[in-house]
């Protein structure tokens, strides 16, 4: 086997492209159009509350999206 030398930032550069794609493709292997396994947007915005990480505006836009999503929408 032969020794190849490279940068370590072209290295490093190409680790992270390699790990992106193992990323992608395991992402890719799991079934995406599964329905969620919670589909009542006030017990999923209460979850997001009760972690205190959010802000207000944010479970307000969070909330939009899911009543408008086809998945979440009443």
């Amino acid at each position: 086997m032969a020794t190849i030398t490279i940068p370590k930032t072209e290295y490093q550069q190409l680790l992270k492209k390699a790990l992106r794609y193992e990323y992608l493709r395991q992402t890719m292997e799991e079934d995406i159009f599964t329905s969620p396994p919670v589909r009542d947007v006030e017990k999923i915005l209460q979850e997001f509350k009760e972690t205190n990480l959010y802000s207000q505006k944010f479970l307000n836009s969070l909330k939009r999206g899911l009543k408008r999503s086809s998945c979440f929408g009443k």
